[in-house]
């Protein structure tokens, strides 16, 4: 009996000393960069981005691959199930490492238990915009006509429980207002519409909201961050305009699957937070609307929890569901 113990003792301080040295030697080859949603959108601009700069500084291939499905479930779930030696890794978003816990009745991951956090990359704020014939010229103004007629107002959203969606619900959970929900399949759609006339409201992502703002179509209301963005420095936030606390951004982050050794964590997290303070990256995230974030693997997975739980009543009172 002793002996077997013995033996087990042995055997698990020689997987300890052999994880730092297995991170230092770390990468020994490829890297699976995974992306949750289709080639072209923020996930794998942002994992091209940041990939390009880590097979420059560790000197292994980190290759982009695309797992898009059920609202960036598969690919999360695809990384949460591989094997956590630091060879899978994905560029998650805020869609399937918080909302979609809510949002789906039977997640086949959990995003706290079965990922790893690496690195927060970047946070997006949201845009309020109104079609230029709507009568709010602000926030105040839009709040009022809401009161006045009840679900008189539709507003469009890139798809039900997507980040403009719950943005809209959180506005309406805070504000006591109500308005009836459209839901698009993308942001693209509901962009055209917004345009159109189609729909006068719409909380939309600020990267593809932007080009419309130069025009006469759409005018921006506020935006969802707690600070005013750098693209927008004129446009108020929600908290000034008088909707106190209220902050809504479409977050992206580097995770890996759930016991990946910590050596090997942390030194993905080293080389990520040195490519994101690299001037030509922050350039493109500034370009992107995010502000600088990074920070380590524990502040990141706390950021997580933290939207797992703030979304959790926004998803329950909106009704939304997938499955």
């Amino acid at each position: 009996m002793n002996r077997t113990l013995m033996l087990a003792l042995l055997a698990a301080v020689a997987v300890l000393a052999a994880a730092p040295a297995a991170a230092q030697n770390y990468p020994t080859k490829p890297v699976k960069f995974v992306t949750p949603y289709p080639p072209g959108g923020t996930t794998d601009i942002l994992a091209r981005l940041v990939g390009t700069k880590l097979q420059q500084s560790l000197g292994q291939p980190f290759l982009v691959e695309a797992k898009a499905g059920a609202g960036g479930n598969i690919g999360t779930d695809f990384v949460a199930k591989a094997p956590p030696d630091g060879y899978t890794i994905l560029m998650g978003a805020s869609g399937p490492l918080a909302i979609n816990v809510s949002l789906f009745k039977s997640l086949p991951y959990n995003p706290v238990t079965d990922l790893a956090p690496v690195v927060h990359v970047a946070s997006v704020p949201l845009v309020l915009v109104v079609h230029e014939s709507f009568p709010a010229k602000n926030v105040k103004e839009l709040i009022a006509l809401l009161k006045a007629k009840p679900d008189g107002y539709s507003y469009a959203s890139a798809g039900n429980g997507t980040p403009q969606h719950l943005s809209a619900e959180l506005f309406k959970q805070l504000t006591g207002t109500k308005m009836v929900h459209v839901p698009y399949k993308g942001s693209g759609p509901a962009i055209n519409d917004l345009i159109g006339g189609q729909i006068p409201i719409a909380f939309e992502s600020l990267i593809p909201i932007l080009p419309q703002l130069k025009g006469t179509k759409v005018r921006a209301l506020a935006v969802t961050s707690l600070k005013r963005s750098a693209l927008l420095p004129d446009v108020p936030t929600l908290d000034e305009s008088g909707v106190k606390g209220y902050e809504s951004i479409a977050w992206y982050g580097v995770v890996a699957p759930g016991k990946t050794p910590k050596p090997i964590v942390d030194k993905l997290n080293a080389e990520m937070v040195k490519a994101l303070k690299d001037p030509e990256v922050k350039q493109r995230l500034a370009e992107m609307g995010s502000a600088e974030v990074y920070g380590t693997p524990a502040q990141f997975g706390a950021l997580i929890k933290s939207e797992i739980a703030k979304w959790a009543p926004v998803v329950k009172a909106s009704g939304a569901t997938v499955d």
